[in-house]
């Protein structure tokens, strides 16, 4: 459906742990990348509240690092939209990372390697599909090795690594992606022609 490389920017988000006993997400750095793997935008985001849990064996962050953090999460959101507007947003589990940048994104455009069902697993208590992890994907399907025990998140390594799985089946991807655009067109028209009809009949019905 869309074809145009430079249209195309993955992301992912490192969050620290706020709120009582740090249960809630707050922003601490946000990476995005281009197809080609350059830099569009590495930084570190001072949070608004206190960090109670730094969770820096996964995310990296140090309070070293959030106290030089020169960006506040506001201009960070900003510059995060202004980067994603007309473009295809590709990550893993990308609800968390919009959810604490406090922006949405339309659903087709965007590639979530979390959600995308040939990528999922089934459960075994119930059938249902559920997400694999972003480290078991990428040695599966790309025979690389991410995310390694003893070291943190690298959220350029992540994001890179998210783009990378959805080039490996782009095609197909973006075949199911057209069919589900097809589907949603046609049930808009649907609905527009019901409600011409409805309200087409209204004044006659009305006028009685």
């Amino acid at each position: 459906m869309i074809s145009l490389e430079k249209n195309f920017v993955a992301l992912d988000c490192e969050m620290v742990g706020v709120g009582p006993e740090g249960r809630f997400n707050a922003l601490a750095r946000v990476t995005i990348v281009d197809w080609d793997g350059n830099t569009l935008m590495d930084e570190y985001v001072k949070p608004g509240q206190e960090v109670i849990d730094y969770r820096t064996f996964v995310s990296g962050i140090t309070p070293e690092i959030l106290h030089d953090a020169k960006l506040c999460f506001t201009a960070c959101k900003k510059r995060v939209i202004k980067l994603l507007r007309g473009r295809v947003l590709v990550g893993h589990g990308l609800k968390n990372d919009l959810q604490v940048l406090g922006i949405t994104h339309p659903w087709h455009m965007t590639r979530d390697t979390a959600t995308y069902e040939p990528f999922m697993k089934t459960r075994f208590q119930d059938g249902l599909l559920w997400p694999r992890g972003l480290k078991d994907l990428c040695r599966e399907v790309l025979q690389r090795d991410i995310q390694v025990c003893g070291k943190p998140h690298s959220s350029y390594e992540d994001a890179l690594s998210a783009l990378d799985l959805y080039r490996s089946t782009q095609a197909e991807w973006e075949k199911s992606v057209a069919g589900k655009v097809q589907i949603v067109r046609a049930f808009q028209y649907e609905q527009q022609q019901q409600q011409h009809q409805y309200f087409g009949a209204m004044p006659q019905y009305v006028m009685y």
